[in-house]
């Protein structure tokens, strides 16, 4: 099995890139965040690879660090998502982002990637809750507001969240939406200011 391929970038495609290794092009299928992370053409390049053996087929899937590949694995362990689907959702949030997600239970953010409708983000983010690294790389705002008593949150983010929660969101998405506003408003904002905001990201 391949695990890590170095060399020359050769040519792009719409989903892949052609990795030249010693006179060797490996076509390695990419999300489109990491394809605009790499470098141009002829320039040298590192990437983390998962192989796929199937009956007719050798696939190489690339990526910028071992933490994008491990969520690609996971994902796949969830029924109904496969490598295109695990790279669409890839291709929309970063590992960190998705961690967040994940933590948060927020199916919304995951049904944004293409072919991932609000039954399948549903399913990922339950399934993976669990299952998921540890979450390191959670956004600390997030962390901080997600649980029923957020300590060390300010207390107008607490307000926000509540009011947010009696309007009809989800714990998750309303912490998200505050812990997003206090990010543009900064941590001495006020509630109501917070919940304005918030309602704002939430219709996005």
């Amino acid at each position: 099995m391949i695990g890590k391929l170095k060399g020359l970038i050769d040519s792009y495609g719409e989903d892949f890139v052609i990795l030249d290794v010693n006179g060797v092009g490996y076509v390695v299928h990419c999300s489109t965040r990491t394809l605009q992370k790499l470098p141009r053409v002829g320039e040298a390049s590192a990437l983390a690879i998962e192989t796929q053996v199937r009956e007719d087929s050798i696939r190489l899937f690339g990526f910028t660090n071992e933490a994008e590949r491990d969520w690609f694995r996971l994902l796949q362990s969830v029924q109904g998502v496969g490598a295109k689907v695990a790279l669409a959702i890839l291709s929309i949030l970063s590992a960190n982002d998705l961690a967040s997600a994940i933590a948060l239970q927020d199916k919304a953010t995951v049904s944004r990637a293409p072919g991932v409708g609000p039954k399948l983000a549903a399913r990922i983010v339950a399934e993976l809750k669990d299952k998921a690294p540890v979450f390191g790389a959670v956004d600390p705002a997030l962390a901080r507001l997600s649980g029923e008593e957020p300590e060390g949150a300010p207390s107008a983010a607490r307000d926000a969240i509540s009011a947010l929660v009696n309007l009809g969101y989800g714990r998750p998405q309303a912490a998200a939406a505050v812990a997003e506003s206090l990010k543009q408003l900064g941590e001495g904002a006020e509630a109501g200011a917070l919940i304005r905001q918030g309602l704002r990201e939430l219709a996005r």
